[in-house]
């Protein structure tokens, strides 16, 4: 891409990495989007999410003007109203019955904002984040254990390991250009071992020397066996242990009664003796072993005792924030960590401060707060508990989708129909959450945001607004601010840029510190806007206007004692049994190409292409106990909930385990938000919810027909027991299934609000109950709809990716137009088959093809011939499998 003639540096709002990003934009105002290459985190590269950037930067489905119960109202209506309807409840019922429920995807500078307005001036802590979902139970084991949520480790460490753990992580679908760091270290250094401890075969298993596919809940088990194995093979490191740490004694005498059996712990780890007895031997001979672990430990009951089996062994080997040994967790979101750093979890002050009385003394009087919180608030799934028991009144909602990411999903829509006041800021104006909204506020977005986030190295980048914000949406944190004025706190308030808030929150991080907490940029506090605008890349604690790379090399932690906390735990059976009436673990999570609840990666053509449809992965021997067929309808059902889904049988997840993405949802789908089944059994230290392990059935569902639909225009999500929703570049296609009964084609168009006038063409059969037809003009296509029975091959094997093609021209030739409602491309045109990589659009069928008529034997071979798996490297082992 040639050099535009504006260009500016930001970073990635997808996942923890934090990679940096230019985004270019030339003359015509067109705007092109690629890696920095000076940027610490990706060096340049790219994953497929953040390469298609520029395609979310649309203002279709944008929220674009503040609304009050579905009106459009101006900023300050809206303000005004909002502080007046906070303060009636606060006066009718007490600081307890508001909240805020924010997110990873905010900024630091917005979530500083956030939570020095409730916690200092509503008078409560019930400020809470999506990151409760993702990251507390990661938070709960280092406070446990170094005495505050700090990382110890940096990137550089997972390129210098000798032995590398992935442990509950998909790394090569959920933190790409981290994999691929350690997928280039691996092939410069082949001894090197790399070991993936996952249920599921996932893409992360291309590199492992190893994979223990471990029975989902077991991970205590599986830890509390190792840190007894090293003890008995006298591979501690005693020196360590005593001069720096406390609890060796108990913790080894919980991990020899939980897991001193290598057999009891194959068993109940479900796991071949011999490959634990690998595991533990490689621990035990690498001094260098980095433990990367995110959602698949986080995301359970408990969690927090998952984080603190991985960490104890850390600690009683002394590999603890040492060039390539750590305990290294993986964040989630973008500003996870930026979040935690200003007090976004409702159980945590500002600046890693607690709730005792020296630290709340400290931070009112810091505020000038009149009404500071006295005592934590209520966590996630809690809050929303007493949203629909009627103890919490008003919510305001900050760029997340709880409706659709928290389990119990229906719950939280009844929470928020019982709830007198529902506040949403978001950058898209339809969606789960927003539907229940008396206040809507439109939230500048990614491209159009400036502040700060920090990664899960500890590094704070920025973010800059480079564009122009859509309609009259701002900015989280000036929203905040003149809500706070509206109430009457203009003066503690007093921000006009993000750099203000920037520069409080840094000398807050240096207040009473003296050491004391390791989250310390209080040398930034006197940036001059200049100087914040310019920020580079940096990593906490800043010392002497230095970042710092690694924590608690020194063996001095956080702890009162400055000593590291060996913290005994043991195993013990998930929340929730599977029973005859519920015999399967589902499993949730994210797929390589969406994110989240898929409001931005949707609006990118190339991410829609992989996964297209909700989908459900189960394995052969499952799929005949239950009678299911692949690519057939599924019903999964828990206590709380169903969804109906297609069936993906593959042999890459254990017998008995089901696994359902975390992304679809009613603005592009029907029937398939998995949060609805997902049970809300939480972690008691953390609270995160436990995710991984809820006891479900599967079966099949058989509709009374399918069909697809292809849309020039944009159009709801049709009202069919089963529809999902597909952005293409010039179109969008509604794959869809009904119960009701199709008639005839007037039945047809009447389900899918379509009209029948300026119809072009038309196929029926009655007796088959088969049903296609199509409208064009002068422009070319507008619309085609396919309907038939269930079985219907016609259905099933028409070729999408031609019916597609046609959408990017502007006149059909009447041989195309023959061929239209045959759904068969006419011949010499080429069917490529899903997208495999979306990166550079390569269909599985092209790659099929090149193989076979080129002789490939290996995935570089493809990459040269169709540059398939050279960008991100996501999909080479979807590749390596064809081949």
């Amino acid at each position: 891409m040639e050099r535009s003639s504006i260009l500016n540096k930001t970073t990635c709002p997808y996942c923890g990495v934090g990679c940096g990003i230019e985004i270019a934009t030339d003359e015509q105002g067109k705007t092109t989007v690629r890696g920095d290459t000076d940027h610490p985190a990706n060096f340049g590269k790219l994953c497929s999410k953040g390469s298609t950037l520029a395609h979310t930067l649309v203002e279709e489905g944008r929220l674009l003007h503040p609304k009050i119960n579905g009106l459009r109202a101006s900023w300050d209506q809206a303000t005004q109203f909002i502080g007046r309807q906070f303060q009636q409840i606060l006066d009718q019922h007490g600081p307890g019955s508001v909240a805020f429920y924010v997110s990873g995807q905010l900024l630091t500078e917005d979530y500083y904002v956030a939570n020095k307005l409730m916690k200092g001036f509503l008078g409560s802590a019930n400020i809470d984040t999506n990151s409760r979902l993702c990251m507390s139970s990661a938070v709960a084991a280092h406070k446990r254990a170094f005495g505050e949520d700090a990382v110890p480790g940096c990137y550089e460490d997972l390129e210098l390991a000798d032995l590398m753990i992935l442990t509950g992580s998909n790394t090569a679908w959920c933190h790409p250009i981290l994999f691929q760091r350690i997928k280039a270290a691996k092939e410069q250094r082949p001894k090197m071992k790399v070991v993936v401890i996952d249920p599921r075969k996932t893409a992360s298993c291309e590199i492992a020397d190893l994979h223990l596919p471990i029975k989902p809940g077991m991970d205590v088990k599986l830890f509390n066996g190792l840190l007894h194995y090293l003890a008995e093979h006298h591979k501690l490191d005693t020196t360590y242990i005593a001069d720096h740490s406390d609890g060796i004694h108990d913790t080894l005498t919980y991990a020899r009664q939980d897991a001193a059996d290598l057999d009891q712990v194959a068993t109940a780890c479900d796991l071949p003796v011999q490959d634990i007895a690998t595991f533990y031997h490689w621990f035990a001979q690498h001094d260098r072993t980095v433990t990367c672990f995110s959602q698949g430990i986080n995301q359970s009951s408990q969690g927090t005792d998952k984080g603190n089996a991985i960490i104890n062994c850390h600690i009683a080997t002394g590999r603890i924030g040492k060039p390539g040994a750590t305990p290294f967790s993986l964040t989630g979101q973008p500003n996870a960590m930026g979040g935690r750093e200003v007090g976004g979890l409702s159980n945590q002050l500002a600046a890693h401060m607690e709730f005792n009385a020296s630290d709340l003394k400290r931070v009112k009087h810091f505020w000038k707060a009149p009404n500071m919180a006295t005592h934590a608030g209520l966590k996630a799934v809690d809050l929303f508990d007493a949203i629909e028991r009627g103890g919490v009144k008003a919510i305001w909602i900050m760029g997340t989708n709880p409706v659709v990411s928290l389990p119990d999903a229906d719950q939280v829509k009844r929470a928020l129909q019982k709830a007198q006041l529902v506040v949403v800021s978001d950058c898209i104006e339809h969606t789960d959450t927003s539907a229940f909204a008396q206040v809507l506020l439109p939230a500048a977005g990614w491209g159009e945001k400036d502040g700060t986030v920090t990664n899960s190295e500890r590094r704070i980048s920025r973010q800059r607004g480079v564009l122009t914000s859509a309609g009259e949406a701002r900015q989280d944190w000036r929203i905040l601010t003149d809500v706070a004025r509206a109430m009457g706190y203009s003066s503690q308030f007093p921000y006009q840029t993000a750099g203000d808030v920037f520069r409080e929150h840094a000398a807050l991080t240096g207040l009473a510190n003296n050491g004391k907490r390791q989250l310390d940029i209080s040398e930034l506090e006197t940036l001059s806007d200049a100087e914040y605008d310019s920020l580079q890349p940096i990593q906490w604690p800043v010392m002497d206007d230095m970042g710092s790379d690694r924590l608690y090399g020194n063996g001095r932690f956080s702890t009162q004692n400055k000593r590291a906390q060996l913290v005994p735990v043991r195993s013990k059976p998930t929340a929730h049994l599977l029973t005859q009436q519920w015999p399967l673990a589902l499993n949730t999570g994210r797929v390589r190409d969406q994110w989240h609840t898929m409001t931005r990666t949707a609006l990118a053509p190339p991410l829609t292409a992989h996964k297209a449809e909700p989908y459900v992965e189960l394995h052969p021997d499952t799929a005949r106990i239950y009678g299911i067929q692949p690519h057939s309808f599924v019903k999964v059902s828990s206590q709380w909930g169903s969804v109906t889904l297609k069936a993906d049988i593959t042999d890459s997840i254990r017998p008995g385990d089901v696994f359902v993405p975390m992304h679809w949802n009613d603005q592009w789908s029907r029937n398939s938000r998995i949060g609805a089944v997902v049970n809300p059994a939480v972690d008691a230290i953390s609270g995160q919810p436990e995710s991984k392990h809820t006891p479900c059935l599967i079966e099949p569902w058989q509709p009374q027909w399918t069909g697809f639909l292809f849309s020039r225009k944009n159009r709801a999500v049709p009202e069919s027991h089963y529809a999902a929703k597909v952005r293409g570049e010039f179109f969008y296609r509604y794959e869809l299934a009904g119960t009701q009964p199709v008639h005839n084609w007037h039945d047809v168009l009447e389900q899918l609000n379509l009209s029948e006038d300026n119809l072009s063409l038309l196929y029926e059969d009655p007796h088959s109950k088969s049903y296609r037809c199509a409208w064009t003009d002068e422009a070319g296509i507008q619309a085609c709809v396919f309907i038939g029975p269930a079985d219907s091959s016609t259905i099933r094997d028409a070729d999408r990716g031609w019916l597609s093609s046609l959408f990017a021209k502007a006149e059909l030739s009447p041989l195309e137009r023959k061929a239209l409602l045959s759904g068969k491309s006419p011949a010499g045109v080429e069917d490529c088959g899903r997208t495999v990589c979306a990166c550079f659009g390569v269909g599985e069928k092209t790659i099929r093809k090149a193989i076979k008529e080129n002789n490939l034997t290996n995935a570089a071979e493809v990459g040269q011939l169709l540059k398939a798996g050279t960008n991100c490297g996501s999909c080479v082992a979807e590749i390596k499998g064809f081949l």
